[in-house]
């Protein structure tokens, strides 16, 4: 749509006065909104049931990393089941990580207490500057081009390098810093399985600066009272090098696998990863499409953390790794900056397409 399409304008107007409120789609909730409003609104087809109730195939695999620095064995054999999942999923689950599961517990309760602030208290937090340490929104993508708004609200932050502790909220600061440490000691021994899972030094993809950024995005998915008619996060992969996330126990997070929607049910006390765009883009692994289901039942926490270049590096060229390619490989993508496809990604927003068709070779 232009900008002179009388549709679009008034649609920008509508997406505008939701801004102003800042208060987010927990506003509507709070204000006892009974059906979904218009600016929600997505096709009903998009919606289909997942496909992998009762087959077991269809079930992505979780991962025991106990004891796995004690034993080689064992850890050989957790390399070749992170390469497969990262090569046919781009999903896995991991448990026994180290992390408690007080801490765990804890990092959920500080978000949730963020987002349940009164709306004048979140109100200092609100931004789409995202120069800023610490920001809370609704839809990072409010004024792009896709059809209708999520149902979701969000707070970032940066967790490394560059924390400002001072501009995180005192709710939930000791928990988000405390869970730092804990995700970046688990981020480099992901990164080790798959460097070896390429065949490559365990330090390769450390070494390349994927652990250099991290950052959070902390969602509050507030209860939908027509969740057959939106949606919680629309279709998308993750615009980093790999992801860890941490869900509440009600669910709606899918992946996409051969074409059909399948659950990836909670499992108490794991952690989900997946590839990033960055990832594939440099070898064989899959940023797969995923997605959030609308629901009744809420709120539902959850807390996905980017491995990402740092704002240092944004300009450093990413792209195919050179030890893996020959003729029976040869580059899929073309060489780009982190700020290039980073500036793409934003743009472009969460419509349902893949931010990599773009550097496609």
């Amino acid at each position: 749509m232009g900008t002179t399409d009388p549709e679009f304008d008034f649609v920008l107007s509508q997406r505008k006065a939701f801004d102003e409120t800042q208060a987010g789609v927990k506003g509507l909730v709070d204000a006892g909104v009974k059906s979904v409003p218009t600016l929600f609104l997505h096709q009903p087809q998009k919606f289909e049931k997942a496909s992998n109730l009762g087959n077991i195939r269809h079930v992505i695999p979780v991962i025991d990393l106990a004891n796995i620095g004690k034993d080689p064995s064992k850890r050989q054999g957790l390399v070749d089941i992170v390469k497969e999942a990262s090569e046919t999923w781009g999903f896995f689950q991991v448990m026994n990580h180290d992390i408690p599961v007080s801490v765990l517990e804890e990092i959920k309760n500080g978000v949730k207490r963020f987002h349940e602030l009164d709306t004048e208290a979140k109100k200092e937090f609100y931004s789409r500057d995202r120069s800023r340490s610490f920001l809370y929104n609704s839809n990072f993508d409010l004024y792009g081009s896709q059809p209708a708004l999520n149902w979701r609200d969000s707070f970032r932050c940066r967790l490394y390098p560059d924390t400002k502790p001072e501009e995180i909220p005192l709710v939930c600061r000791d928990i988000l810093l405390d869970y730092r440490a804990h995700i970046m000691k688990l981020g480099i021994l992901l990164l080790e399985l798959f460097s070896e899972a390429l065949g490559l030094n365990p330090n390769y993809l450390k070494d390349m600066g994927c652990a250099e950024g991290l950052f959070s995005l902390c969602h509050y998915y507030p209860s939908c009272p027509e969740p057959d008619l939106t949606i919680g996060t629309n279709n998308h992969s993750d615009n980093d090098f790999f992801t860890v996330l941490l869900q509440d126990h009600i669910g709606g997070l899918q992946v996409k696998y051969h074409d059909n929607w399948i659950d990836i049910t909670p499992v108490p006390g794991a952690l989900v990863v997946n590839i990033g765009d960055l990832l594939q883009a440099s070898f064989l692994f899959k940023s797969a499409e995923h997605r959030v289901l609308a629901n009744h039942v809420g709120p539902r926490i959850s807390i996905a953390c980017f491995f990402s270049p740092s704002a240092k590096a944004s300009l450093r060229i990413y792209g195919p790794i050179k030890e893996l390619l020959s003729e029976d490989n040869p580059p899929k993508y073309r060489e780009t900056t982190f700020a290039d496809y980073e500036a793409n990604y934003i743009a472009k927003g969460l419509d349902g397409t893949s931010a990599l068709t773009r550097y496609r070779i």
